[in-house]
């Protein structure tokens, strides 16, 4: 057994003052490039901060210690929010399986997620906010919390629409049960593992399939198939996270329909076999808005090149992002 007592070479500096340990973090941050972090909020302490370094969360919060959380995003273009409302209603369905409960109405928290991004000054980025249970305690239940908690930050991000295509493996790190799968929890280990094991192989990012040998998703975007037919396809929401994006592009695609392009839009139960063989293959997330994959397994998808139709939907959603209609997008007031 190691002694106590024995002579280190580490000298671990203990703050004495609030003051000297923030001159510590600021210094951290101040490396005199453009902050990643524009803005945080958090009920902790009622209100919005601009300074990184003051941008924590309790270690005691049971979000952190215990993965009782939940969380989503909104994306951040050209001043405006897309989609927040739909976030927003998937965020407190997800709360309210996870039982926590939002110390604000759903109303409340829309005015501070917008304030958030005014203060900001962000143009284009994403918007990223938590509910936890709260700070309280060390213990597993959260009844030792007084109250629950709710974050946000705004990340400045200049993303664009992409174009080049990209491959993906079958991942072998079992995916979450439906209960876990369907929420946007923060208990994203299988997720991590899942994206590293594809990195390891050469790939982006991987697919997840389920107990009955179907397509489910990505490790934390939805996935979709044009097959042969020209028949659109996204694995069903039974088992899986009702993805905000996938969901418009469900609302969106009908549009290529009309013009003759495809012949359906469809959720489906998806086998391996039938999802190697289209013609055509995406990821659809948010930040993306989706992403051509090529090859799956080193097998070719297609031509193994970047498809017409894929880029067409892409367009779609795209252009919903820039210019669509009402509420699709909320014009963020800045000073």
């Amino acid at each position: 057994m190691a002694d106590a007592t024995m002579e280190t070479n580490v000298q671990v500096p203990v703050f004495s003052s609030s003051t000297e340990l923030l001159q510590k973090l600021q210094k951290h941050w101040n490396t005199g490039k453009k902050q990643p972090y524009p803005a945080m909020y958090s009920s902790v302490f009622g209100g919005i901060t601009l300074d990184p370094a003051l941008m924590v969360i309790p270690i005691d919060d049971h979000m952190v210690h215990r993965g009782h959380g939940v969380f989503d995003t909104a994306m951040i273009l050209n001043g405006y929010l897309y989609e927040l409302d739909r976030h927003l209603d998937r965020f407190m369905r997800s709360a309210s399986l996870a039982k926590v409960t939002s110390p604000f109405p759903q109303s409340t928290l829309r005015d501070i997620l917008v304030q958030l991004v005014a203060a900001s000054k962000c143009k284009k980025g994403s918007l990223r906010y938590w509910l936890s249970a709260g700070p309280g305690d060390f213990l597993l239940s959260s009844a030792g919390c007084p109250m629950s908690a709710f974050y946000a930050v705004v990340i400045d991000d200049d993303y664009s629409q992409c174009k080049h295509g990209v491959k993906v493996i079958t991942s072998t790190v079992p995916m979450k049960s439906p209960l876990f799968a369907t929420s946007k929890n923060v208990n994203y280990l299988p997720n991590v593992l899942s994206k590293m094991e594809a990195e390891e192989k050469g790939a982006f990012a991987s697919i997840w399939i389920d107990d009955k040998g179907y397509i489910a998703e990505g490790p934390n975007v939805n996935v979709a198939f044009i097959n042969k037919h020209k028949e659109l396809l996204l694995p069903s929401f039974d088992k899986i996270l009702s993805g905000c994006t996938a969901k418009r592009l469900l609302e969106l695609a009908p549009k290529l329909v009309e013009r003759g392009l495809l012949k359906s839009v469809r959720l489906a139960d998806i086998t391996v076999e039938e999802g190697k063989n289209a013609v055509e293959m995406m990821y659809v997330g948010s930040s993306l808005p989706i992403l051509p994959i090529i090859t799956w397994d080193e097998k070719p998808i297609g031509d193994g090149k970047v498809g017409d139709l894929t880029m067409g939907l892409s367009d779609l959603l795209w252009d919903d992002m820039v210019a669509g209609p009402g509420l699709q997008r909320i014009c963020v007031p800045y000073a």
